[in-house]
């Protein structure tokens, strides 16, 4: 589940702590760095168990109600929604109930924010039409909750208020881990029963050891990789570049050079979209321009071997100006390496 668009943000986030607390601990950062993913996992294993718990509160109003209709000898209400096939699967899930118990996370000390997705989910036009449907399928029951999850707990501010009161590490996880909850309940499949697989922590290995390479890498060679974005700078002052916009770009430098296989404009694509959420209005395209620079240096000085990929130009000539007076000052700034 933890995949690298997600280990990027957090090396972002950790890189930034590490040298804001100034203890110089790479083993403690490496540590925190880790267990920060870990919370992701937390997250999504928590966001599934949404789901149980919603209908729950809904099983509680559907008794109260029925209650109410045997005094006064109205219509009974409906019981299609707590007994949806895909939530009676989920509810029942080996690996999502054994998660759970050993993490201990429960809904129980949030059941406001449950009860006001219920009175959201009981009021949308999609549940409207589902009780009323005569269609009883197991495809039904689970398309039902893709809809509410996707319409109204993806993009929901007050839940999203509700995460990051019980954990700092949910503040940026959330949109990421959304597109995994979907996944799952895409996934499901009622021939698994309770032994339907939830996406593991990390899809192999070798996502775990990217982290770890990445954020050592970083730190460890900062000196050499600021040498880099200095002689790439000299149209600007090095020391008053953002600094922010340093850090994702020593990030971006360190995956460069240690990682052959991915290629340079997947890793400027990925650094850019960081720069954009977590630096100024203007940094995408200054970071943009200067690891186009330095990737091109590394490439011509024989530090990487990748190819360089025709890249979509900008509209506008500012930004070929910028990519085109980094090159021809970097490489004759280091002319002598």
């Amino acid at each position: 589940m933890i995949n690298r668009e997600l280990i990027r943000v957090k090396i972002v986030q950790l890189t930034y702590a590490y040298y804001q607390n100034g203890d110089g601990n790479i083993d403690k950062a490496e540590k925190e760095l880790l267990f920060s993913l870990s919370k992701a996992y937390d997250l999504y294993n928590y966001l599934l168990e949404l789901i149980v718990a919603i209908t729950n509160e809904e099983r509680h109003r559907v008794a109260i109600a029925k209650q109410r209709a045997e005094r006064e000898g109205t219509e009974a209400p409906s019981e299609k929604f707590i007994n949806n096939k895909f939530v009676l699967q989920l509810e029942g899930n080996k690996q999502l109930t054994s998660f759970l118990e050993d993490k201990k996370l429960t809904w129980d000390n949030d059941i406001e924010a449950v009860r006001k997705l219920c009175d959201q989910i009981e009021q949308s036009a999609f549940y409207k039409d589902y009780i009323a449907s005569d269609d009883d399928s197991y495809d039904a029951d689970r398309e039902l909750w893709r809809k509410i999850y996707r319409t109204l707990i993806q993009e929901n501010t007050d839940l999203d208020a509700v995460l990051e009161d019980k954990s700092l590490y949910w503040n940026d996880d959330k949109e990421i881990v959304d597109t995994f909850v979907i996944k799952t309940i895409k996934r499901f499949d009622p021939a698994n029963g309770a032994d339907q697989e939830l996406l593991p922590e990390y899809k192999d290995e070798e996502d775990r050891d990217f982290a770890v390479k990445l954020f050592r890498a970083t730190i460890l060679n900062a000196d050499t990789y600021q040498h880099y974005m200095s002689d790439a700078s000299r149209n600007w002052d090095f020391s008053r570049l953002a600094y922010m916009d340093v850090i994702i770009m020593q990030i971006a430098i360190a995956e460069m050079i240690n990682f052959p296989n991915i290629p340079v404009n997947v890793t400027i694509n990925e650094y850019v979209e960081l720069a954009k959420l977590y630096s100024t209005p203007k940094s995408g395209r200054f970071i943009n321009g200067m690891l186009d620079s330095i990737a091109r240096y590394l490439n011509d000085t024989g530090k990487i071997f990748k190819p360089m990929a025709q890249r979509q130009q900008p509209n506008y000539r500012e930004g070929n100006d910028v990519r085109d007076n980094n090159r021809r000052n970097f490489k004759n700034n280091n002319k002598e390496e």
